[in-house]
This record gives C-alpha cells, sequence and structure tokens, in this order.
C-alpha cells in the first residue's frame, strides 16, 4: 500500500510524515533530501519483533506511553494527582507552502495538541506545539516537549557545551550514548554553556563536510534535552522548557505552548549547520527600522572604571573614547541612587545626586554632541535589599513562606510573573528612556535564580521586554547575564546583541566566540578590546591581537583610553578604522570556521567572491614552518585573489620578513585552495594573520 505523505524540503533535507486516520503521524525521514513522492506505508515494511506486543507502535509525532509505546514521550500530565495516560485517536493533517500543521485529539482525555512543522529561513525547520485543556477539569503539565525526532541509525557524536561566569561555551565531543544522554539546566537562565541546544554528527562529519542536525530551542530558562537509543537501533532526540513541578496547571479551554525548537540538518557538516541557524536567527530579529544598519563601535565603561565614576571622569572618558573614532559609548554599573558597591541600589532607578548632580540629562547631551550614541546599564530583574524598592515592596521577590532569601553578588530577584512588577519596572524604564536621550540598554542579569522562578519568569521577562520595545523601537538592547549567561534564541526577537563573556582576555575569547557562532550570527557576538594584562586572567597580550581577535564579531573596547600610550592610542584609533571600513563583510552574510594544521584555527566572513579571513594561532607553532591550510568553502569558486592585510600581534609579521608571495597579491584557484590548501607566513603565538579575498 502506497503511503499518504506530509513533506518538508529544504535544499539539504526532508522532514517526512506518513498520516494515518487513526493517531499522530509516523515519523518516516529526517535527513537529506529525498524524493518522497511515491513510498510504500511503514507497515508494510516492518518485520514482526520478539518480546513485542501485538499491536505495532512505531515512533510517532507525538509519542506517548501507557498503551505500549516506551520511549521518551511527548508530554506528562496529571490530572487529580494521578498520572493522565493519553492516546490521541484522532489526527487531522494540513499541508500547505512551507509548512505542515498536525492536530491531534484524545477525546477520552480531553485534550487537543497541535503541532507545526515549517520552513525557517535559511533552510532549518521550525517546531511549534501547543496543548489544549477541552475538558472540565484542571491538567498539570509536567513536560512538553518542543520537539521529539528521530536520529539516524549511523549518528556517531553529539557535541554541546558546558560553561561558568568568565569561562563560557567549552565544547565536548561525546560518542553516540548506549543508553541516554542528557543536558538540563536549571538555574532559571539558559546558562554559561549558552543556548540550550546540542549537535549531532554522523560519521565523517566535520566542519564543512557530512550530515550534522543541530537543534536549539528558542527558551531562555530551564531546559532540558536528552538523546536515547532505541533497542531496534536508532535514537531519538527531544527537547524542552524544564518546568518546576506543579508550576503549569490548565484549568478548562487553557493552553500552554512550549517554546519552539530550531533544527537544521546539513549535509555539508557544521558550517552548513551554523548557516542555517544563522538564517533563522536573523529572520527573527527587530532592528530598529526593520534593517540592521552597521554595527556602531562600542566603548563600555566597566573595566575602565567600575563603579568608581561621576560626571566628570565619565565626560572625560567619553572625549577619550570620540577621539578614537568610537560611535556609541555605554555608561556601566554605578549611576543610580546610592550605588557605590554591588551591595544597594539595584531597583532605584534614577540618578545617583552625589554622582550626577543634574541628572543623566547633560551627561548624555554632552556624549551625543561629541558624535555618539549614549547607552546605559540597567538590570530591572534584580533588587539589592538595601535598596528603596526592596523596603517598599519586600514581598515583589521570589522567595519561598519560612525559607531564607539567598542572596547573589548582594541581590535578590524580583517575581517577573507579577504584572504589577512588570508595571513598575517599565514605568521606570519608560521615563528614564523619555527624559534622557538613550539609544541603548545593556540589559543584565548577575545570579541565578534560587528559588526558581520557573517559565514564568521567563515569559514575564519576555512581556516586559515586548512592552518596551513597542514602546520604544529606536532603543537597541544588549543581553548580559554575568557574560554570556543568556545568549540564545530565546531572547533573539526582543535585543540586538549578546555580551559573549567578562573575560575580554583574547585567547579565552577564541573558543568562547567559536561557540557562540553555532547558533548565534557574528553581528550579534559582543567582542571588545579589553585592558592587558586582562582583568578575568591576568594575562598579558599585544593590543593588536587583543583587537584582531574582537574583530568578527560586533566590534567594542572596555578599557580607559587615557591609560594607553600616545602610541598604543593610534594603533587602536588604526584598528576601529579598519573595522570600519570592512564590517560590511563581517556582518549579515556568511561565516566560515575550521581548523588547520599545528594548532590553527580560522575564521572566514563575507561570501565566496569577497571575504576577510582570519587565521589564528594562539600557542606557539610545533613545526617548524606552517603547511597550507585548506579553505573548503572555496571548493566552487573560480579564480581567486588575496592580499595579506595584517599579521596582528608579536612583531606585526614586518613586510619585509614575509614570504615573497606575500609582498603583493597572491592568485589562485579556488579549487586549490579547498584541496591543497593556502600557503601561510610564519605565525608567533597569539597572532591573527587577515587577508582579504576576492573572486579574480
Amino acid at each position: 500500500m502506497t503511503a499518504r505523505l506530509a513533506s518538508l524540503h529544504s535544499a539539504d533535507a526532508s522532514l517526512v510524515l506518513e498520516c494515518r486516520g487513526d493517531g499522530p503521524p509516523l515519523w518516516r525521514h529526517l535527513g537529506a533530501r529525498v524524493d518522497a513522492a511515491e513510498l510504500p506505508s511503514l507497515a508494510d515494511t516492518r518485520t514482526p519483533a520478539s518480546f513485542s506486543l501485538d499491536r505495532d507502535v512505531p515512533l510517532a509525532s507525538a509519542p506517548t506511553g501507557g498503551l505500549g509505546w516506551f520511549g521518551p514521550e511527548t508530554l506528562c500530565l496529571r490530572r487529580g494527582g494521578q498520572r493522565l495516560v493519553v492516546d490521541f485517536t484522532v489526527a487531522r493533517v494540513q499541508s500547505e507552502d512551507g509548512a505542515i500543521t498536525v492536530l491531534l485529539d484524545d477525546p477520552l482525555a480531553e485534550l487537543l495538541l497541535a503541532q507545526r512543522f515549517s520552513l525557517d529561513a535559511g533552510g532549518a525547520f521550525s517546531i511549534d506545539v501547543r496543548l489544549t485543556n477541552t475538558g472540565s477539569d484542571p491538567v498539570t503539565v509536567d513536560w512538553l516537549a518542543s520537539a521529539l525526532v528521530p536520529l539516524a541509525a549511523d549518528s556517531a557524536g553529539l557535541v554541546s557545551w558546558r560553561g561558568r561566569h568568565n569561562a563560557e561555551l567549552v565544547e565536548q565531543h561525546e560518542a553516540m550514548p548506549q543508553q541516554a544522554w542528557r543536558r538540563e539546566g536549571r538555574r532559571g537562565i539558559s546558562g554559561h554553556g549558552g543556548a540550550p541546544g546540542v549537535l549531532v554528527l554522523a560519521e565523517g562529519a566535520g566542519w564543512d563536510r557530512g550530515q550534522v542536525l543541530a537543534l536549539q530551542l528558542a527558551w531562555s530558562g530551564d531546559a532540558s534535552l536528552s538523546v536515547e537509543r532505541d533497542d531496534e537501533g536508532f535514537w531519538m532526540l527531544s527537547a524542552g522548557a524544564l518546568l518546576q513541578p506543579g508550576e503549569v496547571i490548565l484549568a478548562p479551554g487553557e493552553s500552554y505552548h512550549a517554546p519552539a525548537a530550531v533544527l537544521a540538518v546539513s549535509q555539508a557538516g557544521r558550517n552548513g549547520a551554523m548557516a542555517q541557524h544563522h538564517a533563522a536567527m536573523r529572520s527573527r530579529v527587530a532592528w530598529p527600522g526593520g534593517a540592521m544598519r552597521p554595527r556602531p563601535v562600542h566603548l563600555n565603561s566597566w573595566e575602565a572604571c567600575y563603579f568608581d565614576h561621576d560626571a566628570a571622569r565619565i565626560g572625560a572618558l567619553a572625549e577619550a573614547a570620540a577621539a578614537l573614532g568610537v560611535e556609541r559609548f555605554i555608561l556601566d554599573d554605578g549611576w543610580f541612587r546610592g550605588r557605590r558597591d554591588d551591595t544597594a541600589g539595584l531597583g532605584d532607578w534614577s540618578a545617583d545626586p552625589a554622582k550626577y548632580p543634574e541628572g543623566l540629562g547633560p551627561l548624555a547631551e554632552r556624549i551625543t554632541a561629541l558624535g555618539m550614541e549614549f547607552g546605559l546599564w540597567v538590570e530591572p530583574e534584580m533588587v539589592n535589599p538595601d535598596s528603596d524598592l526592596y523596603r517598599a515592596h519586600p514581598d515583589w521577590v521570589l522567595a519561598l513562606p519560612g525559607r531564607e532569601r539567598p542572596t547573589a553578588r548582594g541581590q535578590l530577584v524580583l517575581d517577573m510573573a507579577r504584572a504589577e512588577v512588570r508595571d513598575h519596572l517599565f514605568a521606570a524604564l519608560d521615563s528614564l528612556l523619555r527624559a534622557v536621550p538613550i539609544s541603548y540598554l545593556k540589559w543584565d542579569h548577575n545570579r541565578d535564580l534560587a528559588p526558581a522562578g520557573g517559565a514564568a519568569q521567563v515569559r514575564g521577562t519576555y512581556d516586559l521586554l515586548a512592552r518596551l520595545r513597542a514602546a520604544h523601537p529606536a532603543v537597541e538592547i544588549e543581553s548580559c547575564a554575568g557574560g554570556g549567561g543568556r545568549s540564545d534564541a530565546g531572547m533573539v526577537p526582543y535585543v540586538h546583541r549578546f555580551w559573549t563573556s567578562d573575560n575580554i582576555d583574547a585567547v579565552s575569547r577564541v573558543p568562547v566566540q567559536r561557540g557562540f557562532l553555532s547558533f548565534l550570527p557574528p553581528e550579534l557576538m559582543g567582542c571588545h578590546v579589553g585592558a592587558s594584562p586582562a582583568h578575568a586572567t591576568g594575562r598579558s597580550q599585544s593590543l593588536g591581537f587583543r583587537a584582531a581577535v574582537a574583530l568578527p564579531g560586533h566590534f567594542g573596547l572596555e578599557l580607559d583610553p587615557r591609560s594607553l600610550t600616545e602610541e598604543e592610542r593610534a594603533e587602536l584609533a588604526g584598528w576601529i578604522a579598519f573595522y570600519k571600513h570592512w564590517r560590511h563583510l563581517l556582518h549579515g552574510g556568511n561565516t566560515w570556521l575550521g581548523e588547520g594544521p599545528d594548532g590553527l584555527v580560522w575564521q572566514a566572513a563575507g561570501q565566496a567572491d569577497q571575504f576577510l579571513l582570519f587565521v589564528i594561532r594562539p600557542a606557539p607553532a610545533l613545526d617548524r614552518r606552517p603547511q597550507p591550510l585548506r579553505l573548503p568553502f572555496l571548493a566552487s569558486a573560480g579564480a581567486v585573489e588575496l592580499d595579506l592585510l595584517r599579521i596582528a600581534g608579536g612583531d606585526g609579521g614586518h613586510a619585509a620578513h614575509r614570504p615573497a608571495l606575500w609582498q603583493g597579491t597572491a592568485r589562485f584557484t579556488g579549487s586549490w585552495l579547498a584541496q591543497a590548501g593556502l600557503p601561510l607566513p610564519p605565525l608567533k603565538a597569539e597572532t591573527v594573520a587577515i587577508f582579504r579575498g576576492r573572486a579574480a
């Protein structure tokens, strides 16, 4: 019998479901693009298996336990304190251009589940799931998977990330589990391990080859991802928000919408999956005016002066910044009432009269008169016990009756599920933005949640951000959480930049930034030139190396230019001019990552016919001469011309010491560069060679 199919096809991949009249559709394929016009039904291909139920139970789009399915479940529910077994017996599948909608009904359990699979910009699949209680009694939702998808039997390994403050996005490689693998976050934010996501690599897959499946949740709170092996020999990947017991109770007629899942399936390795996620995220960013403008050069005041500032000091810092070519100046923590250190003032969002007796208005006008935009640090979701807000509303924080209220960084967390809390915060921020010419907010979040706030805390924050964006659509917002603790697709519709890490040590930043790019595009990645020695590590690096590592993202400074020598200020101004000249290639286009011989890593940005290539040597070379660097993204290019623009770090790779090839423009075919490789100049430790490539 020929199967009735519902399919989605991107250039790289296909998602194929088999429709049936008595339950959820069955998974037939998730992988490389296939022609599924003629396919036998799954029942006609399934052989009997020993020690199995008489009724076959294959993997469906919404598998449920209790009646023959023993794998991971789409949902776990309770009614009246007892487990509610669900069996969707009525299904409607609607196919339209670029989307499949599956409507599942269990008349006995009185539940309706809607699943929508759609093609996202750039070829990724987006999965949305909504559960509705159609009965007359409440239903408790303990789990609702955003995605539960099959993985190929030849899957070979997983790539994920772990992290902590100042050490985000440490890449982990693990073999496929023989039983189960799980990654969970329980801190109330997505965390310093990055977005809730995972890569699944087929045998032989790498940066530029092989099948890679990459999933991330559009969610900024607690999440669970798991990979389980079925005894039939395949794996299943499930992902969803990790709910607190009893926090989601659906009254009759109410619905719960799980966070969206974004799923890339690439036949061009990790870079292909990364490109799909970048396209999907770019389609979600709400830029002021509807389009991204060139990303302005930042100077953030934090590491320049920490809490020790006033109008005179910040004004002088702003003048030094403007002289270098900085385009946006951000006043960080310490500007508001009672804020001498991190023990007081959070929640009282008005200028400290001791530091800014005339308020922020004159300072902002001085900064804008220097030709820069004025930005401001805020941490709206937090409150210090030593603040007027807390003294007036101690009941507004996350707390448990009769239990202690643990602080972190001297602060407590406001309960963002409460409408009155959000109304107060909106009024305070709205008043500030109307009174002062602020075009940018750095929105921070400097602690884990204890006690937990659950999904309602996350959705409350989203609600406040959406309301503020609607009232002030020209204001850009940066997401920060102790550095990179909340860098995820859930925040993307509300913000325009992510602070990648409080660790600005350039050697540390190389792997952190590469991990960030797995799911989020470079124009959203905040990258600053910090001081030397680095405040987070105490290590010293040359100014050129620090600048070159920061260049591929959204470039900025986090130091006091007045502490530099005149020669260093001139060099830094040169790097700022370099960034402005090339940012049209760095942002909005393709990003390719790779690894080279002897510890080299590389990154390219732009298009195949015009790009910048960064070849980074973090540690000393072990080989006597550098080996050629393969650039697979140029395999289909014709003739390519390359110029070595700069060698940043070391002695700067003085032109007189370069091989003859790099005294001028070098010409190659794309296939040569992809297969034989690019000859490199010698690079010392902590150097970056920057090439400009273009079609000849």
